[in-house]
């Protein structure tokens, strides 16, 4: 008698999906992590000063860069994007037809500044914290809306009171937009869940090194 394969639990599931695709992609994840460590000098003297605030060791990979584009939606609106690095994800949001006018870049680290201003000459690089969004934001959202705030930031690995005081700035700028976030924890509640935030869709980038996943969020 015919039996069919039992249904894999869906943690497992997601481990072997992750496994399997960075076996097919072992060359694209060497070529990428090259190209990292290339362009990205910046981006690894940070991490290596400041891994908490830096978070991971490389940018974000292309697979996962273009998940989080995805994810904004159509309409008028300015994108505020936090935490940009060398710009993995801002070269996304360009690449699906995010007009250069609507989108402003929130960076901490001086020396991520200078690059992104290298190579987004068009775009507005704010240099500051993202705990204290309102401020550097204030002049430029009194008329037009924020349809997204897409964010790279680590939430998880910092400290408690700077995470509550950026996810509280998080909120009210995209009071009225959604929340665009990727984690590296694959299952579970996220931080932005566990403060009153909505989800409405979640999608994974497993072949990213290491795999993410991506959600987006409302008030």
């Amino acid at each position: 008698m015919f039996r069919s394969a039992p249904l894999l639990p869906p943690r497992i599931a997601i481990l072997g999906r992750a496994v399997s695709c960075g076996l097919r992609h072992a060359g694209a994840h060497t070529a990428t992590l090259l190209s990292c460590l290339k362009e990205g000098g910046a981006f690894v003297r940070q991490w290596a000063g400041h891994p908490r605030a830096t978070g991971a060791i490389a940018p974000s990979g292309p697979v996962l860069a273009a998940r989080m584009a995805s994810l904004v939606p159509p309409g008028p609106g300015l994108i505020i994007e936090l935490g940009p690095g060398t710009g993995s994800v801002t070269r996304a949001l360009l690449h699906s037809g995010v007009d250069p006018r609507d989108l402003i870049l929130v960076e901490y680290a001086p020396d991520f500044c200078r690059a992104l201003r290298r190579r987004f000459p068009r775009l507005t690089v704010l240099e500051g914290d993202a705990a204290r969004l309102d401020e550097l934001l204030a002049p430029r959202l009194a008329h037009v809306p924020v349809k997204a705030v897409v964010s790279s930031l680590p939430l998880v690995s910092l400290p408690d009171d700077t995470r509550t005081a950026v996810i509280r700035q998080m909120r009210a700028v995209a009071q009225h937009g959604v929340i665009i976030q990727f984690t590296y924890a694959l299952w579970g509640p996220s931080i932005l869940q566990k403060t009153g935030c909505a989800r409405d869709d979640c999608r994974f980038a497993l072949c990213n090194l290491p795999p993410a996943r991506v959600e987006r969020f409302r008030n």
